[in-house]
């Protein structure tokens, strides 16, 4: 069934992006109504010397029309879900603008509330602005749509980015910031350290002092597991502050902005509203948070569109250090965040869609950052130089 319907999408639009979807019916069910229903193959030639467009545009009308037919039939929606909006792709005026004067068209635009998708809706349909929105819907680059998933296995993960993506790269069960091995080193130290310090104080400090003091040195260790054991976020703090990280400042700063600029770039390009954006006072590094949706309402479910473009933002930070270096680090807290996500959709993921959709996240969002490289590039630039949103998306839309 869904051969037939992908078939006649591909008839009738050429830019179409087919999913194939599973029918709640028994193949053994549906197969002989529609084989008996769905139209022989159509041959279509055109010579370089008559080409009869009219009928080409009929033959490719009659079948999407029988395709819409067959969809309702078995209950489907033939434009949501299989991609078979007649709509054209979405044009828009293009302007060629100086980053000065992209400056000035979003000075008016407030980035702290829903009023900036409507802002920045305009500033698109006006041509000021090209990339707001450009991966999702009719205006997504053929084959490449930033809201419709399909099965992406391992295999096919690793050999279409060039072996850059796996599991242990975007840091999912691979290396993080702090391990557990780090903690248990750190645990060794403290109380190696205060148990030295302690006979050090009865020993060559006076009677009450070094006495006073070696009961003050005891309980380090005490407080040590006891804040390990309720907020362990502040133990890792301290490490990472020790040890000052495994690579150094300089390499530290290039990975947290790549992480950060790839999950600004890719929630713009797939149009989610930001909820909030903050220089960190530890790092000195912009933070974006989007809204986990196309609106301000975060109690509600998710619709499938919205749950594909934030799996794809939610990936966009491992896959941009991924890219760059060997392994992404704090991968995990990204795949934790997509859990969430995928909780709240209105239609049940199981595992197996779930995995399937947080390695095509991945993938999306490897395209994404590879397509607007040289975009991507001036946002990172952007982001190390502390820039605010407005000037963030004039990097991206002047490169």
């Amino acid at each position: 069934m869904a051969a037939a319907l992908n078939a006649a999408v591909c008839v009738g639009s050429s830019s179409a992006f087919v999913v194939s979807t599973r029918s709640r019916h028994s193949s053994s069910q549906l197969l002989p109504r529609i084989s008996s229903s769905f139209p022989a193959p159509m041959t279509l030639r055109m010579s370089s010397d008559d080409v009869d467009v009219e009928a080409l545009m009929a033959a490719a009308a009659k079948a999407r029309e029988e395709a819409r037919q067959l969809a309702a039939e078995l209950g489907k929606d033939f434009d949501k879900d299989f991609g078979g909006s007649s709509k054209a792709p979405t044009e828009v005026l293009q302007q060629n603008l100086s980053p000065e004067e992209i400056s000035t068209a979003l000075s008016s635009v407030q980035f702290d509330d829903m009023s900036s998708v409507s802002s920045l809706d305009d500033l698109t349909s006006s041509g000021k602005i090209l990339l707001w929105k450009a991966a999702r819907g009719n205006r997504a680059s053929p084959g490449m749509s930033g809201t419709e998933p399909y099965t992406v296995n391992l295999n096919t993960l690793e050999s279409r980015t060039g072996g850059k993506l796996t599991p242990t790269s975007l840091g999912i069960g691979g290396e993080a910031d702090v391990s557990l091995e780090d903690f248990q080193d750190a645990t060794i130290a403290v109380v190696a350290g205060s148990t030295v310090s302690a006979v050090a104080s009865l020993v060559f400090l006076p009677e009450n002092v070094g006495a006073t003091l070696c009961y003050f040195l005891a309980l380090v260790p005490i407080l040590w597991i006891g804040i390990g054991s309720s907020a362990p976020g502040i133990l890792a703090g301290l490490i990472m502050s020790v040890r000052g990280g495994t690579d150094g400042g300089e390499d530290r700063l290039d990975r947290v902005c790549r992480h950060e600029a790839g999950h600004f770039l890719c929630g713009y390009l797939l149009g989610l509203p930001i909820r909030s954006y903050s220089i960190d006072d530890a790092t000195g590094v912009p933070k974006v948070e989007f809204y986990s949706g196309f609106d301000t309402n975060q109690s509600r479910e998710l619709s499938k569109e919205e749950v594909a473009a934030l799996a794809v933002v939610a990936l966009s930070g491992s896959v941009a250090e991924a890219t760059k270096f060997e392994a992404a680090k704090g991968g995990e807290n990204d795949l934790r965040e997509l859990q969430n996500i995928f909780r709240r959709s209105e239609e049940f993921l199981g595992a197996s869609i779930q995995q399937d959709w947080t390695r095509w996240g991945a993938l999306t969002s490897y395209q994404l950052i590879k397509k607007y490289e040289t975009q991507y590039a001036a946002l990172v630039c952007a982001f190390k130089e502390g820039k605010s949103v407005a000037d963030c998306i004039t990097a991206i839309e002047s490169s």
